[in-house]
């Protein structure tokens, strides 16, 4: 990853878990994360890929790697950066059909009961939402679309932070690929948020334009 730090930090969640590992607590760490950060994660991959069984195999997914990867994290971003930066690997894994438990890595059984905890709680949320005619076009878009309508509105993320979570390599990004790729997503963002507001215009759930 790039020299600096990207984006805006989350300050008590960052020392709180660095200061976790520092003692070698890692499984507090990872649950202090998923605590903080795992319902609106699951909360990205349900509106991404529109399927709850999908969303919650991807979450278990990435909440393995995230215990795995965090004791070797640099910190040169947030770690609701890095976190999204990991479920958009995973859901890039997904869709390719790799294996997501990866033999001789163990089990994540000690998380088992946050990771059910923040399922019951962001279920319960989504569920409270009636933005059901919004989402219905948004999961007409393709995949990659609706991942950045979500990561930018919803999550309200940088654009150097989103440009994480799409470049090849999170880890080795210069700051030139960084920059050439949040350019590169500004203007895609714009293109699908005009068609988004187009489609919703004609379903008569946004008013017509002048």
């Amino acid at each position: 990853m790039a020299n600096g730090e990207i984006g805006p930090h989350i300050p008590a969640l960052d020392e709180r878990v660095r200061e976790l590992l520092a003692s070698g607590d890692s499984r507090q760490a990872v649950t202090q994360a998923l605590r903080s950060l795992g319902p609106e994660v699951l909360g990205f991959l349900s509106g991404v890929l529109g399927n709850d069984a999908d969303a919650d195999e991807v979450f278990a997914a990435t909440s393995e790697r995230l215990w795995r990867s965090l004791g070797a994290f640099q910190w040169r971003c947030s770690l609701r950066t890095w976190t999204y930066v990991i479920a958009r690997n995973e859901l890039e894994r997904f869709r390719r059909g790799a294996r997501r438990r990866e033999a001789g890595h163990g089990s994540i059984s000690d998380l088992d009961g946050v990771v059910a905890a923040v399922r019951t709680e962001t279920r319960s949320a989504l569920r409270s939402e009636n933005f059901a005619e919004i989402v219905r076009l948004r999961n007409e878009l393709p995949i990659e679309d609706r991942t950045l309508l979500i990561l930018r509105i919803d999550r309200d993320l940088a654009w150097d932070e989103i440009a994480l979570a799409f470049v090849g390599d999170a880890e080795t990004c210069t700051d030139e690929e960084r920059k050439r790729e949040a350019a590169r997503l500004r203007k895609r963002f714009q293109l699908v948020r005009e068609r988004l507001a187009a489609r919703a215009r004609a379903a008569g759930l946004m008013p017509p334009q002048n």
